[in-house]
């Protein structure tokens, strides 16, 4: 077959037409809208880093589609922006809530705007000035876990102060379940305002406003310690007086000190002894002072006279008045030069003699607070306190040379010793000791001593976390043994819980100074578990029997509840709120500024 080709005229002139036709359309194209690329497929990363700069809500450009972020499991989450402009009912933080509620997004960064279509010169290599498109800030992580426990402890501390203003305010603590008020001797009278007076600087950190408002009034124009009779010496000024103090530190409103002034003034008559030391018990309006008569030879108790030194010292270094630190720095020096056996020092001493009176030792009640202010003035003063930093420091060496065992299971605890004999036990109250140490570990200056004492710390933390854990309620007991049948629990009848709050105020101490996340864990776990078994319509109430909920309740709120359990276990989750390094707490949980602050008193109006 003979192949037939075109002659070379109609080659060319085909070709001719062809490159005519080329060059239209590329003239065409130029000529056309074709700026728009909004519909071809970006990568996911760009996509997202386009919707930031034009200010568009988006989710995490690491999240998958579909998938729900993490959310803090059986509670309810409020909306953290809106809480703050919105009343939460009392049923608020029960516990209850829906785990896919909507999370808080952060919100757009204003700068961003500016930040878009701007162009910044910069060198390249060659240095040469090129023009580069600015990467708009990325926007700051909010920490939603932490802003939702602190609102679920809000909630809680907003439904037990309604409780108690609901059917107790004015007296000292409110009996949820009755809906009546409740009343402790210690306070001195019926309508002293306990909960009021301990509880408001709990309020005033927690950013409460209305409660607080409430509560200041009261204080204002309610509250006068010339009400009381026969009062507490010990309770009176750790709760009241440092309550007070610690009003003033925070908010500098100086009509809390002339209220601390006036409870100190009333309870001098307590320090009228030969030796100095405290009386347990002072009779306001008759100015005379006695002990308790169900302690041997009417001695004083150590963990009460010996707790004072905080609160005064600090109440002279706002007034100029050095009456109170005279009279706490005399219990010291009895103290110092009392002659001790191994270092320890016993519950009891006459106010008579200045001698120690029985030979039990306890870090749990009758000694536990005495040993805490020592460590905690020398801390308070700014390390300016020797006095009280040697006897600590001899005491601790004592305490972990006699009182400290190991259970058969590997648990460190702190026994009582009753004539040189250890009773196998620990309290609740005992548990503040991990604060304690972990408080010493901080401020020693021998690594080996430093790494030996926060080991003790974080062992008795983890024994008490134990008491807790092996509980059903997941609530620790008032005490718990060891020997051959129990180990960190309690068979026996002290096995109750009255919103005690020395094991979370021990782990917040933990935590701050070790950043052990454990710790946070346990604090979250030890509140739940007092929200779902202490929560009653009108407040909460303590447990009869920790490994048995159903065994009943004790129905009374103690105002400590709202001054420390609540109050430790929000600042757990809100770090930057008042920290160790700048702030002490008294044992009621009151924060006293290291080095006293403004130490320089306000004209009153």
């Amino acid at each position: 077959m003979r192949t037939v080709f075109p002659n070379n005229r109609a080659v060319a002139l085909v070709s001719l037409i062809a490159f005519a036709v080329f060059v239209l359309t590329i003239l065409h194209l130029s000529q056309s809208d074709v700026k728009d690329f909004s519909r071809i497929a970006l990568p996911r990363d760009v996509q997202n880093r386009r919707k930031l700069e034009e200010g568009i809500d988006h989710k995490d450009v690491n999240q998958k589609e579909g998938q729900k972020q993490d959310a803090v499991p059986n509670i309810a989450i409020p909306d953290v922006e809106k809480s703050a402009n919105k009343d939460v009912d009392n049923d608020a933080g029960n516990g209850e809530g829906n785990p896919d509620d909507d999370i808080v997004e952060p919100k757009q960064n204003p700068e961003l705007d500016s930040n878009k279509e701007s162009n910044v010169e910069e060198a390249d290599k060659a240095g040469e000035k090129v023009n580069v498109v600015a990467e708009p800030p990325k926007p700051q992580p909010i920490d939603l876990e932490n802003a939702h426990r602190r609102e679920f402890i809000k909630n809680m501390t907003k439904h037990a102060w309604a409780g108690y203003r609901k059917h107790a305010w004015g007296y000292n603590e409110v009996k949820p379940i009755s809906k009546r008020s409740h009343n402790q001797p210690i306070f001195g009278g019926e309508k002293m305002g306990a909960t009021i007076v301990d509880g408001a600087d709990t309020l005033y950190i927690m950013g409460l406003h209305e409660e607080y408002e409430q509560a200041k009034d009261f204080i204002k124009n309610n509250f006068s310690i010339h009400n009381a009779k026969t009062a507490s010496t010990f309770e009176t000024t750790i709760r009241f007086t440092g309550g007070l103090l610690s009003l003033y530190a925070l908010t500098k409103d100086p009509m809390y000190i002339d209220k601390a002034v006036e409870v100190s003034d009333a309870l001098l008559p307590a320090f009228n002894t030969k030796t100095g030391i405290a009386m347990s018990l002072v009779d306001v309006p008759g100015k005379s002072a006695s002990n308790y008569g169900w302690v041997m030879s009417l001695a004083s108790i150590l963990s009460e006279f010996g707790s004072l030194h905080l609160e005064y010292l600090y109440l002279s270094k706002l007034t100029g008045k050095n009456i109170y630190e005279e009279k706490v720095q005399r219990i010291r020096d009895v103290l110092e030069k009392i002659p001790k056996k191994d270092g320890l020092y016993y519950n009891y001493v006459d106010p008579k003699t200045g001698e120690f009176v029985g030979s039990h030792v306890s870090l749990g009640a009758l000694g536990d607070s005495f040993y805490e202010y020592l460590i905690k003035s020398y801390i308070h003063t700014e390390k300016q306190d020797k006095q009280a930093y040697y006897m600590y420091r001899n005491a601790s060496d004592a305490i972990q040379k006699k009182m400290v065992f190991t259970s058969k299971s590997g648990l460190k605890y702190v026994a009582e010793l009753r004539r040189d004999n250890a009773e196998h036990k620990m309290s609740h109250l005992s548990c503040f000791c991990p604060g304690m140490f972990a408080l010493e570990a901080d401020v020693e200056q021998d690594l080996d001593r430093k790494r030996k004492v926060m080991q003790l710390a974080e062992d008795l933390g983890h024994t008490c976390h134990e008491s807790y854990a092996r509980a059903p309620t997941g609530i620790g007991p008032e005490m718990f043994y060891f020997n051959a049948d129990e180990d960190a629990t309690s068979k026996r009848g002290e096995n109750g819980f009255i919103l005690r709050p020395e094991a979370i105020e021990g782990w917040f101490y933990l935590w701050r100074l070790t950043k052990n996340e454990k710790y946070k864990t346990w604090i979250w776990d030890a509140i739940v578990a007092v929200d779902r078994y202490c929560k009653k319509e009108d407040g909460y109430v303590g447990l009869k029997n920790v490994y048995n909920p159903d065994a009943g309740f004790d129905d009374v709120q103690q105002s400590f509840f709202i001054a420390e359990t609540i109050k430790y276990a929000y600042l757990t989750f809100a770090d930057d709120e008042i920290p160790l390094s700048k702030w002490v707490f008294n044992t009621e949980a009151h924060p006293f500024p290291i080095g006293f602050g403004d130490i320089r008193k306000p004209k009153t109006d």
